[in-house]
C-alpha cells in the first residue's frame, strides 16, 4: 500500500468515526466544507485548485493530499497541478517549501495508484 493509498483509508475511518458522534454543528461544517466546492459561479473544479493553493499557505499537508486527490479526480494535469502549487509558494513564501516537497511527493506517488490517474 502506498502512502496516498494509507492516505485514503485513514481519512475515510477517521471521517466515519468523527460522523459517528452525531454532532449537528460537525455535521453542518462538514456539509458546508462538501457545498463550497460544488459548481456555483465558479466551477468546482476550479475551486480544488483553490483549496489546493490555500492548504499550501496555510501548511497542512493532510489538506494538501485531499486537494491534490481532487485536482486529479476533475482532470487537472501534473503541470496545472503544479502552476497552482507555485502561486501557493509565492502567496505563502519560503515558509511553505516542506509543504511544496510533500505535495510534490504525493503528486509522484499517485502516478501510480489504481484509479487515480495523473
Amino acid at each position: 500500500m502506498s502512502d496516498i493509498d494509507e492516505y485514503i483509508a485513514t481519512r475515510r475511518e477517521a471521517n466515519a468515526a468523527v460522523l459517528a458522534h452525531d454532532h449537528l454543528g460537525i455535521k453542518r461544517f462538514f456539509a458546508l466544507d462538501e457545498a463550497a466546492y460544488r459548481d456555483a459561479a465558479l466551477p468546482g473544479k476550479i475551486k480544488e485548485l483553490l483549496g489546493l493553493a490555500s492548504s499550501l499557505v496555510l501548511r497542512c499537508n493532510d489538506c494538501v493530499d485531499y486537494h491534490l486527490i481532487q485536482c486529479v479526480r476533475a482532470g487537472w494535469s501534473p503541470a496545472e497541478i503544479v502552476d497552482a502549487l507555485n502561486v501557493g509558494l509565492v502567496v505563502g513564501g519560503s515558509i511553505v517549501i516542506p509543504h511544496l516537497r510533500h505535495a510534490i511527493t504525493t503528486l509522484e506517488q499517485m502516478k501510480d495508484r489504481p484509479g487515480i490517474t495523473v
